[in-house]
């Protein structure tokens, strides 16, 4: 059929009408099913959003209450542990308040160096033996380095035990005289009522959080180029450390980055010595299980300090946080270290399980 253009027109004209009309019908028929589906939906978008509140709710109500069960528990736990043995532990601090007559001083460097010390070299006198001899193999399988120290060089070790002991002498005896006049200022360090539970884990937690940032910040100060060829070099002259080594330093560093981050803490505190005694030995035990290059069973992982000391430019803290802050730690995340930097909860070493990757053959 042949249409002229204006009839052509009319027609288009024509259809678009009926379009509309059969459109506007179609939009009114649409229009309200959905006015009539609408209100259904809503309500079923608000009931699954309450049911999905009210899980979350369960969840998380569940967790917290599961979580303040468990916390309470063990609080309960060590409360009970520590209430039986309290008096226990207050009986005999009350009899060796009386054995050294009140003296205050004789107390305070008891608890301040001389048990700290003796649980140091009781320690580390161990540790020696099995480096000297590389025995027993039950224990020295665990070597983080394998084939270094192995046995050990027994001049070097002389020379590190013996440095060790200047630094307790010469430097720590010294720091813990000043010491000493502080804490008095402070509060009473050698009174004679004990501390209760729950403050000396308080105190404990802020030692440690204070001890990270003195630690990793003066750490790094001495790495700088101008400090570290006269003063820590020394201290790295050890890329695989052992035990003893966790105090070799030069006198400075010693005082600056192995005393004072532990001291500061119990002088902000106005610790009881009973609290110091305590903190010190597991500072010094820490530091040791740090550089003893074994990575033991169920003792705290050694593989973040031991790559400090083979890689001398990462991983400067003690818990790593810092170091994670500051990006200290990117080189040791990318390596097999790094995994094995875990709690050891089986007998088998884990340079067998995750072992170091092969190295390049030299063309």
């Amino acid at each position: 059929m042949h249409l002229t253009p204006p009839e052509a027109t009319k027609y288009s004209i024509e259809i678009m009408n009926i379009c509309r009309t059969t459109g506007n019908g179609s939009t009114r028929e649409m229009t309200g099913e959905a006015a009539v589906e609408r209100p259904a939906a809503r309500q079923r978008q608000d009931g699954q959003l309450w049911d999905s509140v009210k899980k979350t709710a369960f969840i998380l109500g569940s967790g917290l209450l599961t979580f303040a069960a468990f916390r309470n528990s063990v609080t309960w736990h060590l409360q009970r542990f520590w209430g039986a043995s309290g008096y226990f532990w207050q009986v005999q601090w009350g009899k060796l308040h009386s054995f050294f007559g009140g003296s205050e001083w004789a107390l305070f460097s008891l608890g301040t160096l001389v048990i700290p010390s003796l649980t140091f070299w009781f320690f580390n006198a161990l540790l020696m033996v099995m480096d000297a001899t590389g025995k027993p193999t039950a224990i020295t399988r665990y070597r983080i380095q394998l084939g270094k120290n192995s046995p050990v060089d027994l001049v070097r070790l002389r020379q590190a035990a013996l440095t060790v002991l200047f630094n307790q002498v010469f430097i720590s005896l010294p720091m813990v005289m000043v010491m000493y006049p502080i804490m008095h200022w402070r509060g009473n360090p050698c009174g004679p009522e004990l501390p209760t539970f729950h403050w000396v884990l308080l105190e404990l937690s802020i030692f440690t959080l204070i001890e990270e940032v003195l630690f990793y910040y003066s750490h790094r100060l001495f790495h700088h180029p101008s400090l570290y060829k006269h003063i820590h070099k020394k201290h790295h002259e050890w890329t695989a450390p052992v035990g003893v080594v966790s105090l070799y330093a030069h006198p400075l560093e010693h005082m600056l980055s192995n005393m004072l981050p532990p001291m500061v803490g119990p002088m902000i505190m106005g610790s009881h010595v009973a609290t110091i005694m305590l903190w010190f030995c597991l500072a010094l035990l820490s530091t040791t299980i740090s550089h003893c290059g074994y990575h033991l069973p169920f003792l705290p992982s050694p593989e973040f300090h031991d790559f400090h000391h083979l890689k001398f430019n990462q991983c400067f803290g003690v818990l790593g946080v810092l170091d994670r802050l500051h990006g200290t730690d990117s080189v040791f995340k990318q390596t097999k270290a790094c995994d094995r930097h875990v709690l050891l909860l089986s007998l088998t070493p884990l340079t067998e399980t995750i072992p170091d990757p092969p190295k390049k053959a030299q063309e």
